[in-house]
């Protein structure tokens, strides 16, 4: 069945409302994720915590994002990204509306919270990443993988947003209770819209399901999932670990550390802070659908699919560093911000690089794999938020922190450059 004619069947696909429910359980994730970095200001002075103790409070949470990536991954891929992502779903969201209640208990109380907020939310990218792999044809899958991550700014202008007018309306308690409430109402929705294999579904037409099944890279479930010696012996995988993990570095530190920049090294006061610090990630939301189509259009047209990665992937990082390390120089609050939404710009090509590459190395096997970089993506949540907190607390050097992540970005993609394939890997 061609493109031509599955199209002919109506614009709006199944596998449509599949990647839009993921995008929305990638918002979520986020606005859940991210809210505690404007909330921990008013909690910081509520509770006398200092800046060390707030980057332990970010950091916990990958604690738990951490262990469940790869455990995420083969569970996805063996019994379906739906189960698994509407799992994690509850359990984070549940994590999320109790973290006020956890915060009265103690530091400790509270660590374990966010630990469990970590677990939940730990299956989200291998458990959608095994559903694009069967659902979307090998040309729609960097349009798919981008439009998903887009929730990721989405979900952080939105926090950042919203969060400040609740904690000024209400209280900072209820920036939890209410986003940890919009889980369970999109976990409903979740269970009526989307299937784990595309035959499954109830709705999808005839011409869709042909056209899928030709063009998909992977169907069906993994029943035996090789050892993780298997895949961490390739020299491809290695490099979208240390890729994602130089990604992530630069993701998490401005995730977590964007609102208290904003407030305190540029001086904008707090009431402001979220519309700020909104711009980049704004700027983000747009760019990566546009480079993810950037991507497809080129493989589409016949380009080697290696070189489409190496070459958005050294546009992605080599131009984020470059705005980083300019940065570090600037004390002018609109210079600052347009820096940081040029690096968004630039970083946004990274879509098309290492963010989808799992997909062409081991299509049957990419939500392991997801799991596997994901695993490496996590631990600049722990270190690179809990070293950011230390250089501020004893050197209070912002210039500092911006070196550091354009040096970490600068590595990455000289070795993704050096090892990175294409090429199908994993049966």
């Amino acid at each position: 069945m061609s493109e031509v004619a599955q199209n002919k069947e109506g614009f709006w696909k199944s596998r449509y409302s599949v990647i839009t429910m993921c995008f929305f359980a990638t918002f979520v994730c986020y606005i859940d994720r991210v809210n505690i970095s404007v909330a921990i200001i008013p909690m910081a002075k509520d509770f006398g915590w200092d800046v060390e103790t707030q980057g332990y409070i970010l950091s916990s949470f990958y604690l738990g994002y951490l262990c469940m990536q790869i455990g995420g991954g083969r569970l996805a891929d063996k019994f379906g990204g739906k189960l698994i992502l509407g799992v994690g779903v509850l359990i984070w969201s549940l994590f999320t509306i109790i973290t006020p209640w956890a915060a009265l208990g103690g530091l400790f109380v509270l660590y374990l919270a966010r630990i469990g907020m970590g677990l939940g939310e730990a299956v989200t990218f291998p458990s959608v990443y095994s559903l694009i792999t069967r659902w979307f044809p090998n040309d729609e899958k960097a349009k798919a993988v981008a439009l998903n991550a887009s929730g990721i700014p989405l979900g952080t202008v939105f926090a950042l947003i919203v969060t400040p007018i609740i904690v000024s309306t209400l209280s900072w308690q209820w920036a939890f209770y209410l986003f940890g409430l919009v889980g369970v109402i999109w976990f409903i929705a979740w269970q009526i819209l989307v299937t784990n294999m595309p035959a499954d579904h109830p709705h999808i037409s005839k011409a869709e399901l042909e056209y899928i099944t030709a063009n998909a890279p992977a169907s069906g479930a993994v029943e035996d999932a090789p050892p993780l010696k298997y895949f961490l012996k390739n020299k491809a995988v290695w490099a979208i670990i240390v890729a994602h993990f130089c990604n992530n570095w630069t993701l998490y530190v401005i995730l977590s550390w964007l609102p208290k920049y904003v407030n305190d090294g540029l001086g904008v006061p707090f009431a402001s802070v979220g519309l700020i610090a909104m711009l980049p990630h704004i700027t983000h939301f747009f760019c990566l659908n546009i480079a993810g189509n950037i991507a497809d259009r080129m493989i589409k047209s016949g380009m080697d699919v290696t070189f489409v990665r190496k070459l958005m992937q050294t546009i992605g990082f080599g131009g984020l560093a470059m705005c980083l390390l300019l940065i570090a120089g600037v004390e002018d609050v609109w210079t600052a911000i347009a820096l940081l939404c040029l690096g968004k710009i630039f970083g946004s090509a990274g879509i098309g690089g290492h963010s989808v590459n799992h997909m062409d190395i081991g299509p049957r096997h990419a939500g392991t794999l997801m799991g596997i970089t994901n695993t490496a993506a996590t631990i600049p949540g722990i270190v690179g938020v809990s070293v950011t907190g230390l250089i501020l607390q004893y050197t209070g050097s912002w210039a500092l922190v911006f070196q550091v992540t354009a040096g970490v970005t600068l590595f990455g993609m000289i070795f993704y450059l050096i090892f990175a394939s294409g090429e199908k890997q994993f049966d």
